[in-house]
């Protein structure tokens, strides 16, 4: 295994940020840390990149302590924290020598690894970090924690802010990366990108929920949703959470999506109670299950 958690937990004062947490990544793996801001996401990722210290449990990365040999796990890990963080007053070019310096080694001898994203930040070397936008940014923190050639990459948000078409480009980026053997630790909110890795945790509140590939915690969820739509949206989530059977109700992009707690539930039944209240338009169809919709069910 390429990260081993066992019964991390963590306290500011009394307030605990992460609770009993245990999880493994094995090596090669695209695993995803997914859930809202404040689950202790970034808890973690500082526990594991030897930034902070747990009250409770033990962790290593790849094969190292991250007490005992913390050293060890600053050469062989790469990080990119969620807040941009390299030097802004510096141009691309520097920033990225800069860190290869650090590390003892050079933009060419690692040239390879990071190639296929510096080509894209490359013309504007000269300009400095503070003034490139989100996307770019990005991809220089993303150069400046590969450029040391890292057993492990860990990402804490690294898409949060950034246009959708530079969070399209930053996975593709991902999946080309993990092909080189790194194994990658990401976390994010978006619950569409949880798709995206090979298995993700949801954490809530400091506690682990479930942990599988996406494709198998959609294919265990044994609830059918419907995809509910009427003219009055604000009154519709007011109304069915009002319906007798209700087991769930929130919106979900254009539509509510509505699980019942019967499972002969019958759609004309519900179509004439909200007749009955006075809505019109009513579209009543089965949904696709999402992990958004597992997330908000845990």
């Amino acid at each position: 295994m390429s990260i081993i958690i066992q019964n991390i937990s963590k306290s500011y004062n009394k307030i605990k940020a992460v609770e009993g947490i245990s999880f493994e990544v094995k090596e090669g793996e695209l695993f995803g840390l997914i859930g809202p801001d404040g689950a202790g996401k970034t808890t973690i990722f500082r526990i594991l990149t030897t930034l902070l210290l747990a009250n409770e449990g033990s962790a290593t990365v790849a094969g190292f302590d991250v007490v005992k040999e913390y050293k060890a796990i600053r050469n062989s890990v790469g990080y990119m924290p969620g807040k941009f963080s390299l030097y802004q007053d510096l141009s691309v070019e520097e920033n990225l020598t800069f860190f290869a310096t650090i590390f003892g080694t050079t933009i060419s001898a690692n040239y390879d690894l990071i190639k296929d994203i510096y080509v894209q930040i490359e013309p504007f070397k000269t300009r400095r970090a503070g003034a490139l936008s989100g996307g770019m940014k990005q991809k220089l923190a993303l150069c400046c924690a590969l450029i040391h050639k890292p057993k492990v990459l860990f990402l804490d948000e690294p898409t949060t802010g950034v246009d959708p078409v530079s969070r399209k480009e930053f996975w593709e980026m991902l999946k080309r990366l993990q092909q080189t053997g790194i194994t990658i630790l990401v976390s994010t909110p978006y619950m569409d990108e949880a798709a995206l890795c090979d298995r993700i945790a949801l954490i809530q509140k400091g506690k682990i929920l479930k942990i599988d590939s996406p494709e198998n915690i959609i294919k265990k969820y044994d609830k059918t949703i419907y995809d509910i739509r009427t003219e009055n949206m604000h009154q519709l989530i007011l109304d069915l959470k009002d319906y007798p059977s209700q087991y769930s109700v929130y919106a979900f992009g254009e539509f509510i999506h509505y699980i019942d707690k019967n499972t002969d539930f019958n759609s004309k039944d519900l179509a004439e109670y909200l007749i009955d209240k006075k809505h019109q338009e009513i579209t009543i169809q089965p949904a696709t299950t999402t992990i958004e919709d597992v997330f908000m069910d845990l």
